[in-house]
């Protein structure tokens, strides 16, 4: 047993048992936060938080993000717990006046583990208290509709997760006076099922294409501008 011990010791001075530290991925937006520094005086800054939706967002129309002073600030494919990590580097750092968080897809894609709703709402809750803390106004926003996902097809019960999550991030939204922008309903197919093809750029639909970025922008700004 000393000697199995030992051994183990040995290892992690070794570093064989070193920890790999890029979960979150700091580094992603590391050069580009340096850049942007803190806000000059007089400006709105707003951070969009998310995963390859708000990622894709941003390279996709770059436009919306400088002619309304937003940053983007998404990672494809990463989940609430990621999102929670790197908070404070992509977020609280930066000072925004107002950051929009959307959240969700990935978690219930079980891209880091099995999907547990509490867990994933817990990050939310998280996320909104830590910027009420540092005085930044919080937009929370619903998770997408997805009947699936292409990288994951095991998961058949897509939609009634995000229906139930949505709900509750809603209740919670109203309960705090949370401004909640609602894409689900204006995404969504009429039977309620999937994301409307003709928005999407892949299938199964899970990332909107042009035309559903602008109706997403079209719900987003008004709300944006009146917290500003």
């Amino acid at each position: 047993m000393k000697k199995f011990a030992l051994i183990i010791s040995l290892l992690f001075s070794m570093g064989a048992y070193a920890q790999d530290h890029t979960f979150a991925n700091w580094k992603r937006y590391a050069s580009a936060n340096e850049q942007v520094g803190l806000p000059s005086k007089g400006e709105k800054r707003v951070v969009l938080m998310g995963n390859s939706i708000t990622d894709c967002w941003a390279q996709d129309r770059p436009e919306f993000f400088k002619d309304n002073g937003i940053i983007g600030r998404g990672i494809g494919g990463q989940t609430s717990y990621q999102f929670l990590l790197r908070y404070r580097e992509d977020v609280i750092n930066l000072q925004p006046k107002v950051v929009v968080i959307n959240y969700g897809t990935n978690d219930i894609a079980e891209n880091t583990g099995p999907y547990d709703e509490d867990l994933t709402y817990g990050n939310v809750l998280s996320m909104v208290e830590l910027a009420r803390y540092h005085k930044m106004k919080v937009i929370l926003t619903s998770c997408l509709p997805a009947a699936g996902f292409g990288w994951n097809p095991t998961i058949t019960d897509a939609m009634e997760k995000i229906i139930h999550l949505n709900n509750r991030v809603r209740a919670y939204a109203a309960e705090n006076k949370i401004p909640y922008v609602d894409y689900f309903n204006a995404l969504v197919t009429d039977d309620g099922r999937a994301m409307k093809q003709e928005l999407a750029k892949d299938n199964p639909a899970v990332h909107p294409n042009d035309e559903g970025y602008k109706i997403m922008e079209d719900l987003l700004l008004p709300v944006i501008n009146k917290l500003r």
